[in-house]
């Protein structure tokens, strides 16, 4: 059973579950109620939708990528969204598209969404999710593809502003600049009065640097109630949704507000701001590292994707990148210039410098990978070394064996991708090729420069070398003839 008035989402131990964790609390009852432990345990809760808006066309990212699709982190900047509404215990979220979404669509594969047709303001997108919350009674939190970093921290504290009485909960934020920005004209009370657009308000008004954040939190459905009172007899001819405070407020409905950091409703419109958003996050995912014992050399040099996984007591020095999918094992080294991708290491592995792991690589206990090494769909065993300049592919190497530098897997032919399997205690000489599919017993040796087109037994030596053919005097010879040629 769920306390949703103590509730931990704690689904892994991502730095993306370390840094989002949410706790809410809440004393104020409802007209739902969940049971809990036992028949006489019961916790009351409003159920929760997100309408996360993401219908905006992106113009001034020059894209041809759809902009709730860009990347941060790692994962599209929707992705962030959905999962901090999920996180804040939403069970019903609606996506908002603009028309001809095919590729958000098959994005989300199946999630809910709706199209906003035409565009006609953010109070028009909210309206187009009406049908899909047709009968809810519940909270909306309403929210924005393109500010990925809001945490379900803050969305719960808005959601909890509704169950402890108020009809409408505002996110705010002191900006530094609040230029441009609507100001959030409050009372002692924590009552919002109203929000003043930035070329409307005065000069007191002016002077204040609270400003909306635009994401709310409002009771259903006196949601739909209120926008539709919503004129659009404005320059933009839009339905505004800020306006739904207005008319809460002329209806004498509590209308309140919540406070957060302005780096958390960060919003991208443009390259630099998806940059910007970028920094931000990376910092968050830098701090949650160190926090699960992670020791970072030089921090701002590192760049980590969100759902990565980290042991105790590893250390990664400057100028590395882990990407997505990635778990890292306790002690593990990670030296100068290694790239990581989809790849699990064990613990005490020691990686690089100039490694590049790709997805598929599975390296058990005190596996090396060294300089100018490449793995991909490389299961590689306890205690094995390839040190230098070496690629494998497709391949499965038992434990403690050792790959020689310039060893290649050859997996490719053309057409399709094959295995080479090497095992425990295999011995790879420099410069060897390994032909694909081949397999390499346990405890042989290949012999340097050998291209290996067919299998070895265990404990065997393999070499394909020519003899050498050695001609005296023939390069001297050689030489003569080149300078006579140049004359």
């Amino acid at each position: 059973m769920i306390d949703i008035f103590s509730f931990e989402r704690k689904a892994g131990t991502g730095l993306f579950d370390n840094f989002s964790k949410i706790c809410l609390k809440s004393k104020t009852k409802s007209r739902k109620c969940l049971a809990l432990s036992s028949i006489s345990d019961y916790k009351f809760y409003m159920e929760i939708a997100a309408i996360i808006l993401a219908a905006g066309k992106g113009t001034r990212l020059n894209s041809a990528l759809p902009k709730p699709l860009h990347h941060i982190g790692g994962r599209p900047m929707l992705a962030w969204s959905l999962d901090a509404s999920k996180a804040a215990a939403a069970s019903h979220i609606i996506t908002v598209l603009p028309k001809e979404s095919d590729a958000i669509i098959n994005w989300l594969d199946g999630q809910k969404s709706c199209i906003q047709d035409p565009p006609k303001g953010t109070g028009h997108a909210v309206l187009a999710a009406r049908d899909s919350l047709a009968g809810f009674d519940g909270i909306a939190l309403i929210m924005f593809a393109d500010t990925p970093l809001i945490t379900a921290q803050t969305l719960s504290s808005l959601a909890a502003a509704i169950t402890d009485g108020a009809d409408i909960a505002v996110l705010g934020f002191d900006a530094a600049d609040p230029t441009g920005y609507g100001r959030l004209i409050t009372s002692d009370d924590h009552k919002l009065e109203k929000i003043v657009e930035h070329n409307d308000a005065s000069d007191s008004e002016s002077a204040q640097r609270l400003v909306n954040g635009g994401v709310m939190a409002v009771r259903c459905p006196l949601l739909f109630d209120l926008l539709e009172k919503i004129g659009s007899d404005n320059a933009k001819g839009e339905i505004y949704l800020t306006d739904i405070v207005y008319h809460a407020n002329a209806q004498a409905l509590k209308v309140t507000y919540r406070i957060t950091d302005e780096t958390e409703i960060a919003g991208v419109n443009s390259r630099q701001d998806l940059a910007h958003v970028e920094a931000i996050l990376q910092k968050w995912l830098r701090q949650s590292a160190m926090e699960q014992g992670v020791t970072l050399q030089a921090p701002e040099t590192v760049f980590l994707d969100a759902d990565i996984r980290f042991g105790r007591d590893v250390v990664i020095e400057p100028h590395v990148v882990i990407g997505a999918g990635s778990v890292i094992g306790e002690g593990c080294i990670i030296k100068s210039f290694s790239h990581i991708e989809g790849a699990t290491l064990g613990a005490y592995c020691i990686i690089g410098p100039y490694a590049r792991l790709r997805p598929g690589t599975n390296a058990d206990e005190g596996v090396k990978i060294g300089n100018f090494v490449e793995t991909k769909k490389a299961v590689i065993g306890a205690g094995s070394k390839a040190n230098h300049l070496t690629y494998i592919g497709d391949t499965i190497i038992g434990i403690g064996a050792n790959i020689g530098a310039g060893t290649i897997t050859c997996n490719y032919d053309g057409f399709g991708k094959f295995k080479t399997l090497i095992g425990d205690g295999a011995s790879i000489g420099s410069n060897t090729a390994l032909v694909a599919p081949v397999k390499i017993g346990a405890g042989a040796i290949i012999g340097a420069g050998s291209t290996i087109t067919a299998d070895v037994p265990s404990n065997a030596i393999a070499t394909t070398r020519s003899a050498v053919d050695v001609r005296h005097d023939a390069a001297t010879r050689y030489r003569s003839v080149r300078e006579n040629d140049t004359k």
